[in-house]
């Protein structure tokens, strides 16, 4: 009777720990379940769900395996760790090799802090083509009947084909590698809801391919493939001053696609791109990623995409060479059309024209509902400006178009009716920047409100952060930062969603925290850092737009900007705790930096663009760009020790050294405590990457103040200071006039963008108000505010030494003129929470999360004293403190404090 009631109680136990905690948010290279991944070694993550104070995983044991049912019994045909004492979550597959089009279960188990273990969580991933050998379908093109000159034939070209099945399916998968864009539909059906795929590259070096599961859309019997191909980057007939034109790359669009079906009986038939298919002229009748795109709905062929067609009077396919030998997996997020944004206000001037403000300015396409006699020509131009008299003004976004006629208005879609009652469209291949579209038609067309929306369209990134004040103006100035960064992420980073929609390095590096606080943004990140490889030249220059035609090597491509090589890289590994985008940019990164060892001997070098766009005062360029140089040199270094290369250490760290004596040589008066001439930009860059020696420092954030003040609370700073103003204030005992320059209402700051110009956007130039909006009114390179909310105001911060979030250093700042912040971010070890509220006079009330299986340092301001600590499920508690701080294991407290 003792040994079954011991039994029981056993048996409580188990089931008590499986219900307390568990692995949740199982991710395979950062994505759920993906398709398709072409990874030797991919990486799984996951989360402990732990809600109890001081939980940790002291133990974890993954398998792989391709049998569901074994799987989540813990057992793995495949792969087995075994059990792993490590509290890791992220860990690389290191099995034998992966077989292609192969479905793999894994799951994994965790032990707590009492070496109680979890049941198994399961999740998915399947390989895709693995190697370029096994593509089985050819490049295909419709020039045969085109002529020479195919890539200047503007229609958009259509391709088919039928073919049969005559067993019981069960999967399929559809590859399908583009140089272009495309619209894939089977039966009739479109595939998917991506937007923009694939994703850009350097074409001819690298080319991205799509999987998608069709096995709900094929049918028994007869089927029908249809593809419709567009532009995009890689055929580019608008003319700019980028010369995207003359790309080394440029062609008519070409396609590679296998149909991969799995019978019920274990067969494989593979229905492929070759001689039999067929193509023709679409009623996409122009399509320009820059501009727009033109489309005439006469011209539509009903069925084209569904069994039964007669395409008899369509051509036959060309074979065409593959763009690259390079033909990788898509693994990111995709472009969505994300949010749909009704109309504010509609204006009708004439029953020939009407104007449409969506209230605030997106990235995207606008769809239109209308009805008109055939043939009618409605022309939609979008806008970020519209002037007091009703006109829309597009001076501030066309400035480097170069169009050699009028048939392709900048941001202008044309849409022709086919007279066939109510029509919709929307721009398959093409997006724009935008708050107003102006609908204009040839022949009268009755428009209502409703007959327009606008979809905010943008990498489809998870979000992970959030704000929240008890300023109305902070809440609206990180809402603003938030739109211009989604709104400047296609795949790649960029400048703007209008006038140049470049892969600016310098606007990425300068937005990169704000990026990673506030969204799931590594797949995106290390996808343009493969672009950067693509494109660093033998002597390891880079660009300064990435990918690029060609254009930018030879101006603006210096330290500030091209250091994204080493910037980005090190921000994903302190936030992710993932080494992988290192390990993958060093060997470039080494190229790059002996590139500058060789230009710039003595470590004091002008190569960079500066302090871009300042407000009055011009830091000297060789000051930024030899600091940036230190920056880089000290990643590296840094990079080197992680991966033990012991010989780079030691020569990248020298040289970092080197960099730094040679600054405060050159422009450091240690008597004054001054660097140069005192500016904003010159003390607040040098005390937040590094340069002052630490017994200067008080001197030098003293002196920063004391500018500030002189400057009327005001900025005085370019881009370069931006990145480091407000940090270098908070992080150095100047929290409060830190926040006052952040809330700043008046000229100049980001305030008065939306106290003065209801802005929901980040511009381009501080002065780009009113009648002299004469620049981008949605770029995110002024962003670096919504970053400082976090690390400032929240004072969550990332630790070096134990990257990932493992441990996070919390340094509020309780602000005057503040009386709550609450900062949120889930990090890839769970949910912080950063939340401070002012009570009454001097009392704050201060609630933290740390997530499972991670710690935090606290260090609260000067004079602020803990009353009393309540820790959620365990009571009242005493902090321990050391010289760094409070240790808080993980857990939800509530901490009483005096200021």
């Amino acid at each position: 009777m003792k040994s079954i009631t011991s039994l029981f109680f056993l048996l409580f136990l188990a089931a008590n720990s499986f219900a307390r905690f568990s692995p949740g948010n199982l991710r395979c290279e950062y994505l759920n379940n993906p398709l398709g991944i072409d990874t030797p070694d991919p990486r799984l993550s996951w989360l402990l769900e732990d809600t109890r104070y001081g939980a940790v995983q002291t133990a974890c044991k993954v398998v792989i395996g391709r049998d569901s049912v074994a799987v989540a019994k813990g057992q793995g045909d495949i792969w087995d760790s075994g059990k792993v004492n490590s509290d890791k979550m992220l860990v690389s597959y290191t099995g034998g090799q992966l077989t292609p089009f192969t479905k793999y279960y894994w799951s994994v188990r965790v032990w707590d802090k009492d070496g109680a273990e979890s049941q198994p969580a399961v999740a998915t991933f399947e390989t895709g083509m693995m190697s370029i050998e096994n593509w089985h379908g050819a490049w295909v093109s419709d020039g045969q009947h085109l002529g020479r000159n195919s890539m200047h034939v503007r229609p958009a070209p259509y391709f088919r084909k039928e073919f049969e099945t005559t067993k019981k399916i069960a999967s399929a998968r559809a590859y399908i590698a583009v140089a272009g864009l495309y619209e894939l539909y089977i039966n009739g059906e479109q595939i998917g809801d991506h937007r923009l795929d694939p994703m850009y590259t350097r074409f001819d070096r690298r080319n991205l391919y799509v999987t998608y599961d069709v096995t709900p859309q094929l049918q028994a019997g007869k089927n029908a493939i249809g593809v419709l191909l567009g532009n995009g980057w890689y055929n580019h007939q608008s003319i700019a001053v980028w010369y995207f034109d003359r790309a080394p790359w440029r062609d008519r669009p070409t396609f590679c696609m296998d149909l991969r079906i799995t019978y019920e009986d274990g067969s494989v038939e593979v229905v492929r791109t070759e001689r039999d298919w067929k193509t023709a002229l679409s009623p996409v009748i122009f399509n320009s990623i820059y501009t727009a795109e033109h489309y005439d709905a006469r011209l539509e062929q009903p069925g084209w995409n569904k069994v039964g067609f007669d395409d008899s009077k369509w051509e036959d396919i060309v074979y065409r060479s593959s763009p690259s030998q390079n033909i990788v997996a898509q693994q990111l997020h995709p472009i969505r059309n994300v949010e749909k944004i009704p109309v504010k206000t509609m204006t009708k001037t004439s029953d020939k024209r009407y104007v449409f403000d969506l209230g605030r300015n997106i990235s995207g396409v606008s769809q239109i509902r209308v009805k008109g006699e055939a043939g009618t020509k409605i022309r939609l131009k979008h806008a970020e400006i519209l002037r007091p008299n009703g006109e829309i003004d597009m001076k501030n976004v066309e400035a480097h178009y170069r169009p050699t006629d009028d048939s392709d208005p900048f941001g202008t879609d044309i849409f022709i009716l086919s007279g066939k009652g109510e029509e919709t469209f929307m721009p398959r291949f093409n997006y724009k920047g935008f708050q107003y579209v102006e609908v204009t038609s040839d022949k009268p067309v009755a428009l209502t409100a409703d007959a327009l929306t606008g979809w905010f369209m943008h990498s489809d990134l998870p979000p992970v952060g959030r704000i929240e004040t008890s300023n109305p103006l902070i809440n609206k100035i990180w809402q603003a930062a938030n739109s211009s960064y989604l709104a400047n992420m296609f795949g790649y980073p960029t400048d703007c969603p209008h006038r140049e929609k470049n892969g600016w390095t310098g606007d990425a590096n300068y937005a990169v925290d704000l990026g990673l606080y506030n969204f799931d943004g590594i797949t995106v990140y290390e996808k343009w850092l493969a672009d950067h490889r693509d494109e660093q030249q033998p002597n390891g220059v880079f660009s300064n737009i990435i990918p690029t035609s060609g254009w930018g090597y030879d101006w603006g491509n210096g330290l500030d900007w091209t250091s994204s090589i080493a910037i980005i890289p090190w921000a994903v590994y302190e936030f992710y705790g993932d080494s992988r985008l290192l390990r993958d940019s060093y060997v470039s990164l080494k190229r790059y930096v002996n590139h500058v060892m060789d230009i710039a001997p003595t470590g004091i070098t002008a190569w960079g663009l500066g302090d871009w766009v300042p407000i009055k005062s011009q830091t000297p360029q060789q000051y930024t760009s030899s600091i940036y140089y230190y920056r880089v040199a000290s990643i590296l270094a840094k990079t080197a020790q992680l991966f033990g290369e012991t010989e780079d250490f030691a020569k990248y760290s020298a040289l970092a050294e080197k960099i730094k004596s040679a600054i405060n040589d050159m422009y450091l008066n240690r008597e004054t405590g001054i660097y140069g001439s005192g500016f904003q930009t010159e003390l607040s860059t040098a005390l937040h990457w590094g340069i002052v020696p630490d017994e200067l420092k008080a001197k030098v954030a003293a002196n920063l103040a004391k500018r500030v003040e002189a400057d009327g609370r005001h900025l005085d700073v370019g881009l370069l200071g931006t990145k480091a103003i407000l940090h270098a204030l908070s992080e150095n005992g100047y929290g409060d006039l830190a926040y006052a320059l952040a809330a700043q209402e008046t000229f100049p700051s980001w305030g008065y963008w939306i106290a003065k110009d209801n802005a929901t956007t980040m511009y381009e130039d501080w002065t780009a108000i009113g009648e002299k909006r004469e620049t981008s009114l949605n770029h995110i390179m002024f962003g670096e505010v919504d970053a400082w909310f976090y690390s400032g105001l929240g004072g969550i911060l990332r630790d070096t030494e134990q990257p990932g979030f493992k441990n996070t250093l919390l340094k509020p700042n309780f602000v005057t003129g503040l009386n709550h912040a609450k900062a949120s971010y889930e990090s890839p070890r769970g949910l912080i929470v950063s939340d401070w509220e002012r009570t009454k006079k001097k009392t704050i009330v201060y609630r933290v999360t740390i997530p499972a299986n991670s710690t935090a340092t606290l260090s609260l301001p000067e004079k602020t004293q803990i009353k009393k600590v309540v820790v959620e499920g365990k009571g009242e508690i005493t902090l321990a403190g050391t010289e760094k701080g409070y240790q808080l294991p993980a857990g939800k407290y509530v901490i009483h404090c005096y200021e």
